[in-house]
């Protein structure tokens, strides 16, 4: 079997630490997942592929990759959830963990407390940071069925049990407030935030991806970034939800180190940017990532002071000598 060839400057563009810079091994991702198999199609060079516009060969690749890169054995959730990109998600991760190295040094790696807001049916965010780093996460989402997926998730895999709490957001408003508890701490937030404003503006997207995809346009799309609406829309779009995020992290300034969030797209930055400047955002940073076939971003920010920082840090040391 001739092996899936990907362009070597998009697979090394991803994080150095990314598990997946290199072409994928089709033959191991089939030993892990033997349904990948029948998917198996040549490319426009004769090359074994996959469809990437067919969403259970997309789903099955990602679960060969966590099972066979990552450990993850059972990786189950309803078809209308978003399947994510199982690169591009590690290279958030790993870019998170630079981030924290670089405000606490290489002990920054273990004993963190992230919390996920969002985490959908897959859970995938707290999965690789505990696989990559052994981070603590509590998962936050507002959709009933998906959280109960990613329990069973957690609950299917030894290594993320104990590691991973799962908590209900019943307030489409709140972004932190109602899942962050008085006296938690934590060093990192994530965030894939939903970024159309209505369904038609989520269904128009997923036709264009599909067209890129296969060339061929279609009014109802069989999707593999197709999800359940919470996961794709905000009433306000991707920048009302930036806005309650943000004043949200105000009200909890000092329960965490560092927020941060992908951002859609670079034209919606400056708006992002814009709303944080009205903050008493200590540092704000712009991390650019180079993920599949497109540049994504992630904005950072914190409201600690100097002095603060270093007690934090102070604070962190003492707790992981008890």
């Amino acid at each position: 079997m001739k092996e899936l060839k990907e362009k070597n400057s998009i697979k090394n563009s991803l994080h150095p630490r990314n598990k997946n810079r290199e072409t994928y091994d089709l033959q191991a991702l089939i030993q892990a997942v033997p349904e990948l198999k029948k998917h198996i199609v040549p490319n426009k060079l004769g090359q074994d592929s996959i469809n990437f516009s067919h969403p259970q060969a997309v789903k099955l690749l990602n679960k060969g990759l966590l099972s066979h890169y990552y450990g993850i054995k059972y990786w189950e959730f309803p078809m209308d959830n978003l399947c994510p990109p199982i690169p591009g998600r590690a290279d958030y991760i790993h870019y998170a963990a630079a981030l924290l190295e670089s405000s606490y040094g290489t002990e920054a790696l273990e004993n963190i407390q992230a919390i996920d807001i969002g985490t959908g049916a897959s859970c995938i965010y707290p999965i690789l940071g505990v696989q990559e780093y052994g981070w603590k996460f509590t998962a936050t989402d507002i959709d009933t069925a998906s959280l109960a997926a990613a329990r069973k998730i957690v609950a299917n895999n030894p290594t993320l049990v104990g590691r991973i709490e799962l908590r209900q957001q019943n307030n489409h408003r709140a972004i932190f407030r109602e899942v962050m508890l008085a006296g938690e701490k934590y060093d990192i937030s994530l965030c894939n935030p939903p970024f159309h404003a209505t369904e038609e503006d989520a269904l128009k997207g997923s036709q264009r991806k599909v067209k890129n995809l296969s060339g061929v346009a279609t009014k109802k799309p069989t999707l593999n970034f197709s999800g359940r609406s919470n996961e794709l829309v905000y009433r306000g779009g991707e920048i009302q939800f930036f806005k309650n995020m943000i004043a949200d992290s105000v009200a909890f300034s000092k329960d965490c180190f560092w927020f941060t969030s992908l951002v859609s797209k670079h034209a919606k930055l400056d708006k992002v940017l814009e709303i944080l400047n009205k903050t008493l955002a200590t540092e704000v940073k712009v991390i650019d990532m180079q993920t599949a076939n497109k540049a994504s971003r992630i904005i950072a920010w914190t409201f600690l002071s100097r002095a603060e920082q270093k007690q934090w840090k102070e604070n962190r040391k003492q707790n992981q000598q008890h």
